[in-house]
């Protein structure tokens, strides 16, 4: 005789049981909240790490608990989680920030991957140019990373660190006058601006 896979019924939630959880889980998220907003952030994580245990599809508490290991430099762990929640949904901030993760722990090509991800969700955002360019010329594509500098210093007139990025760009490229002219915009805005005049002097002297 063929014996079949055995089912084991389960029990199943019932709405009431569902919504206790939605309950507890938001309550433990307003918790965290006011956890972080006092700088309380052992507490914030322990909060947001038993609101996922109690509703693990809760991807906007997982977020949450992303951005805390974030801004308080746990990269590593928010390298870990951002990952886990593209793999339950691709969103642009996650692509950003998982950028952000590997970034800021010299992981560059990494970083340039998810910034290329969130410019891909996101292409007329000069932040996402900005972010792209910066792994870019990280990872030393140079003339990409020129052009996104300079896509973006369009939008973001007064960001002068982009020009600043886009002049050194040039500079590798050994594209001497384009550096200058970018030198000599960033010296129309910050006429007093020493370091600016020290490298006009330089590169006329070139």
């Amino acid at each position: 005789m063929i014996v079949g896979d055995t089912k084991i019924d389960r029990p199943l939630k019932t709405s009431r049981t569902t919504s206790v959880e939605l309950q507890q889980s938001r309550s433990l998220l307003r918790q965290a909240e006011k956890a972080i907003a006092r700088d309380k952030i052992d507490e914030a994580e322990r909060l947001l790490i038993q609101a996922i245990t109690v509703a693990p599809e809760a991807h906007d508490i997982r977020a949450e608990l992303a951005k805390l290991y974030l801004t308080s430099q746990r990269y590593p762990k928010a390298e870990a989680m951002y990952k886990e929640l593209l793999q339950r949904c691709d969103d642009v901030s996650f692509h950003a920030n998982l950028g952000l993760s590997c970034f800021q722990q010299m992981k560059y090509a990494e970083a340039y991957k998810s910034y290329q991800a969130a410019l891909a969700h996101d292409p007329k955002n000069p932040e996402r140019l900005a972010s792209l360019g910066r792994a870019a010329m990280a990872v030393q594509h140079y003339q990409e990373a020129a052009s996104l500098f300079e896509h973006a210093s369009s939008r973001l007139t007064r960001d002068m660190q982009l020009l600043h990025l886009l002049a050194e760009c040039h500079l590798k490229l050994g594209q001497n006058n384009k550096a200058e002219e970018v030198y000599l915009r960033i010296n129309k805005i910050e006429p007093y601006n020493e370091e600016v005049k020290k490298k006009l002097s330089a590169l006329a002297q070139a």
